[in-house]
């Protein structure tokens, strides 16, 4: 009984108006991003005849150029109002997959252009999210942070079970650019929703050197690798992200090459267990109220490294698409406890001022790293096998507990105006 009154604390937390209009932009383009999961790939294959070099550019030199054009980024959004910059990238990335559709139109369409637009798209989401965690500090008291972030947590995991089943029935009836005109209209959607927050964001301060230097680039790294538990935590999310994400390519070509699983079942095997993320992030502030949050934090992410390598015993038929299941279901699980609980703890071990700096460093790292790694297990997929290099990688991930900070953080203090709510 107790765990439920929590659960129905969590549900419905009042989090003020301005929070209830970012949270639905959020919502929003989310929804839109999982509606055209896929569909760049798609695009290239079925429209361009691109061939498979190509097609892994599309994820791997788009992510990690356009994390390269976001390094700078970081440090000027740091002294601007966030909230305009949030609406600058929403609009981007609205006007830069419109081009899609409208060269497709026009019989234009090539594969540079959607090159270029994969790098557009994948700097405005970084420069995004690093906005939009120092907009959320200034939004929030403390105390609400992690409701917060369990809510957009489990939103994440809502448009994941829907997006990809409604964006395949589009694709197969209009075809994969009608998903990118979706995609495109839910980050117009996103803007409006976010101009709709209202309220009076204060100028942060600016610096002495009024002009940006060459070494500010940097700031964001410098605090993350100077702070005690900020510095095995940036570590080990980017080494765990990328360990993840680098072996989907050598599961898909098991899944649906050597052992022969239909489409619509590997769908099934990915969306089905994100039932577990969303469970996760709903019970994600009663283990904090229980347990602490390093413990959470720590217990949580041991347990979420261990599933992974379950997937090296991959096999056909029923069996093997339960096991994929099952692993997916304990690893989406753990993540959607673990991922609002430890962007919570980055947020209140970052001081204000430097927010944008350190989010931006962090999703630049992530995403260079996803890009490094899945580039390299390819080879290793190419020269080992592909069930080998999956292995390879759940043995490595069985050491990234190893990253996790091992004692609990001093509270860091910090003169903040109180947020106002409206």
């Amino acid at each position: 009984m107790r765990s439920g009154h929590r659960l129905g604390q969590l549900l419905g937390h009042r989090l003020g108006r301005q929070f209830g209009w970012l949270w639905g932009a959020y919502g929003t383009s989310a929804l839109g991003t999982w509606l055209a999961f896929g569909a760049f790939p798609l695009i290239a294959i079925q429209v361009l005849h691109a061939g498979p070099a190509e097609v892994a550019a599309l994820s791997s030199v788009g992510a990690a150029v356009g994390a390269a054009v976001a390094v700078p980024l970081g440090p000027w959004v740091e002294f601007r109002r966030k909230r305009p910059v949030l609406i600058a990238m929403d609009l981007v990335r609205f006007a830069a997959l419109l081009t899609i559709p409208a060269a497709f139109a026009l019989g234009v369409l090539t594969f540079l252009q959607l090159l270029l637009v994969s790098v557009v798209v994948a700097a405005a989401d970084i420069t995004f999210r690093a906005a939009s965690g120092a907009y959320l500090k200034t939004l929030l008291p403390a105390e609400d942070l992690l409701v917060a972030n369990a809510r957009f947590e489990s939103t994440t995991w809502t448009t994941t079970i829907i997006g990809p089943p409604l964006g395949g029935a589009a694709i197969g009836l209009l075809g994969p650019v009608a998903t990118v005109v979706a995609d495109a209209v839910s980050y117009l959607l996103s803007a409006v929703g976010i101009r709709a927050t209202g309220g009076h964001e204060p100028r942060p301060e600016r610096r002495e050197a009024a002009r940006m230097r060459a070494r500010d680039l940097l700031d964001g790294w410098r605090y993350i690798l100077a702070d005690a538990t900020l510095r095995p935590l940036f570590f080990n999310t980017a080494l765990f992200n990328g360990l993840v994400m680098a072996t989907q390519p050598l599961l898909a070509v098991l899944m649906l090459g050597r052992f022969g699983f239909s489409l619509w079942q590997y769908g099934l095997a990915f969306a089905a267990p994100s039932i577990g993320g969303l469970l996760g992030s709903w019970l994600a502030r009663p283990l904090v109220t229980r347990f602490g949050q390093h413990q959470v934090l720590v217990v949580v992410g041991a347990l979420r490294a261990l599933w992974p390598v379950g997937l090296a015993f991959l096999g056909p038929g029923t069996g093997g698409l339960m096991l994929v299941m099952g692993v997916e279901l304990g690893l989406i699980f753990c993540c959607g406890v673990f991922n609002p609980v430890y962007t919570t703890y980055r947020l209140e071990r970052t001081p204000t001022d430097r927010v944008s700096r350190t989010l931006s460093a962090w999703a630049v790292t992530t995403k260079a790293s996803t890009a490094l790694l899945t580039a390299a297990w390819g080879v290793l997929g190419g020269l080992l096998g592909p069930r080998t290099a999956i292995g390879l990688a759940g043995v490595l991930l069985l050491a990234t507990p190893l990253l996790l900070p091992r004692r609990a953080a001093a509270q860091l203090s910090e003169p903040e105006p109180a947020p106002s709510r409206t």
